[in-house]
């Protein structure tokens, strides 16, 4: 999504994200300095624009829709729910609501244009973002790339192709990574976050299904401030399973990770979330990713996080279900360790 159509309303004005009154008049703009000193290749760290558009009132929680500059060239467009009655000197635990597949943060918010997304949440117990704020977590949920308000229109993507790869060959064309930018882009969603004065920047965590999985999996690898991940739905092997005759090709260019399986695979690489605590979600009837491998995977993550002395640390929630988010054990488990 090009910042352009924003940019004329930032810059006017220098608050830090703590300073943003959250009754600000939609079209207010706001910029702040960076919150941490992370950094990723490629991407260089600036000052964070962003832009209250508008607010909602959701009953135990407002949501606020806003816009955010992580990078020269992209506006990235976020709701963040913050929970009603919490008093000034109170700090709650912060969640990154990471989404999968679908129509981006609107999907586990619980915004939903029509009764066919609303069936297709409800199939999947998908508005985690909101199940969180209902529970009294502060909670931001970006629009990945190319997903929600990021999507390209859909004449741009030709009939039978994914809009999801060819997306990423075209970031690859100007040799970056798509994968690589929704990750920065959600780094910078957790400055907002962590700035926020009604959240503990010492009690973040990250959560999603499928490709929301993907995207805890990164962020809970790549940003310090994270503390706890659930991932559902993506635990697995691309070796064994997704790149197989059954998995038929079970992965797209919003995930693609450059040389992988030259190092390891997935439970490789998200062992180096490692000593913080994660739990695993997988449902026996997940048609993406198939039980039997998606249990290899969980074997070869529990080994690294033995190896790593916190064995106590990693949990699994193996559950009668679909390609879903469960939930059962997840909210004890972020209770346990936030």
């Amino acid at each position: 999504m090009q910042s352009s159509r924003w940019r004329p309303a930032f810059g006017h004005r220098s608050l830090s994200p703590a300073a943003l009154p959250l009754s600000t008049r939609p079209g207010a703009a706001v910029s702040s300095a960076p919150t941490s000193d992370a950094s990723a290749p490629g991407l260089s760290r600036r000052p964070l624009a962003w832009r209250l558009a508008e607010d909602a009132d959701c009953g135990d929680y407002t949501r606020y829709r806003l816009y955010y500059d992580s990078t020269p060239h992209a506006a990235v467009p976020a709701y963040l729910l913050v929970p009603k009655g919490i008093s000034p000197s109170e700090k709650r635990p912060g969640i990154l609501a990471a989404h999968g597949h679908g129509s981006g943060k609107a999907d586990i918010c619980g915004v939903y244009a029509d009764d066919e997304q609303a069936v297709f949440a409800q199939e999947l117990n998908y508005d985690y973002a909101q199940q969180a704020a209902c529970r009294g977590y502060v909670v931001i949920a970006p629009d990945w790339a190319p997903f929600g308000e990021r999507r390209p229109p859909e004449d741009w993507t030709r009939v039978g192709r994914d809009a999801c790869n060819v997306v990423g060959m075209s970031y690859a064309y100007f040799g970056y990574s798509l994968q690589a930018h929704n990750i920065w882009d959600g780094m910078r969603a957790v400055d907002i976050l962590a700035a926020r004065p009604e959240v503990d920047a010492g009690r973040l965590a990250a959560l999603g299904l499928s490709y929301g999985g993907t995207m805890t999996t990164h962020l809970a690898i790549n940003d310090p401030r994270l503390k706890v991940a659930v991932i559902s739905g993506y635990i697995s092997t691309v070796r064994g399973d997704a790149i197989t005759m059954r998995g038929k090709g079970n992965f797209c260019g919003a995930q693609h990770v450059p040389q992988l399986l030259q190092y390891g695979d997935i439970p490789e690489m998200a062992g180096l979330i490692a000593p913080k605590p994660l739990l695993v979600e997988a449902g026996r009837g997940d048609d993406c990713f198939a039980i039997e491998d998606a249990r290899e995977g969980y074997d070869r993550l529990q080994a690294i996080y033995q190896a790593a002395g916190c064995p106590e640390r990693l949990a699994r929630n193996e559950f009668d279900g679909q390609h879903q988010w469960h939930g059962v054990a997840a909210w004890e488990w972020l209770e346990r360790w936030l």
